[in-house]
């Protein structure tokens, strides 16, 4: 396999961003497969599970974008790159090939991993993971994302939450990036797993953490974040391609 070509999962859309910087924005979402975390509430398992990996299909940066503009009609609107994690692959060439059409790009990862091509997209969304996720932060690579990206790409952290432990990691974020946009938002606890194919969510415990989360913010005068929901969870569900 070539050093350029992308695994992808899946490319899907237009729709629209379902969190964070972009919420509501109209996109197309080029999900790429395989990460380096394994997140205990993971909701794109198909993306990240070497299970699934049959369903990643090798392709080249022409063949995504050549896919991206029939779904768009040819016209330039945001690609979001998403997984798993994105930055495992070599996207480069993809971004350099959709900007000469005018598209714009944003992409989302755990940050822990640092692409020089970060200086190349309009937005990156670091997304280290809280203590509920079973991972740990690497804060020397995170910092390393927020290098590669300055100064022209947009960056913002987005920190998902279920607990007081979590809401206490997203107030350490944001000391530690008090000149970055922090986006919070309740987690979602029920992946797309087998017995939950029609995309059925817990929402009565996801709108409680969010009502939770927004009196923890308003209490603490943590006036600098933004607390949203999973706009695409709560229409969706957890359908895959939406």
């Amino acid at each position: 396999m070539s050093q350029n070509t992308i695994r992808v999962n899946e490319i899907f859309g237009p729709t629209i961003q379902g969190e964070g910087a972009l919420i509501g924005q109209p996109t197309v979402f080029v999900r790429t497969g395989g990460c380096d975390y394994r997140c205990s509430w993971c909701d794109t398992l198909h993306a990240v599970d070497s299970d699934y990996r049959d369903e990643w299909q090798p392709m080249t940066a022409e063949s995504i974008m050549m896919q991206v503009e029939i779904l768009s009609g040819a016209q330039p609107l945001m690609i979001s790159l998403s997984g798993g994690n994105p930055a495992i692959q070599p996207l480069g060439y993809l971004i350099e090939l959709g900007k000469r059409d005018g598209y714009r790009f944003a992409l989302e990862t755990q940050g822990s991993i640092a692409r020089d091509w970060f200086s190349k997209l309009d937005v990156l969304t670091l997304s280290p993971k809280a203590p509920s996720s079973g991972m740990e932060t690497d804060w020397q690579k995170l910092a390393e994302c927020v290098e590669a990206a300055a100064p022209r790409t947009r960056t913002v952290m987005k920190v998902v939450i279920f607990d007081e432990q979590d809401y206490a990691y997203a107030r350490d974020v944001a000391s530690r990036y008090p000149d970055l946009p922090l986006f919070l938002q309740p987690g979602n606890h029920t992946p797309p797993a087998p017995g939950h194919e029609n995309g059925a969510i817990d929402m009565t415990g996801i709108m409680h953490r969010m009502r939770w989360l927004v009196d923890r913010v308003t209490a603490d005068r943590l006036y600098s974040a933004t607390v949203l929901p999973q706009l695409h969870t709560l229409i969706w569900g957890n359908l895959r391609g939406v």
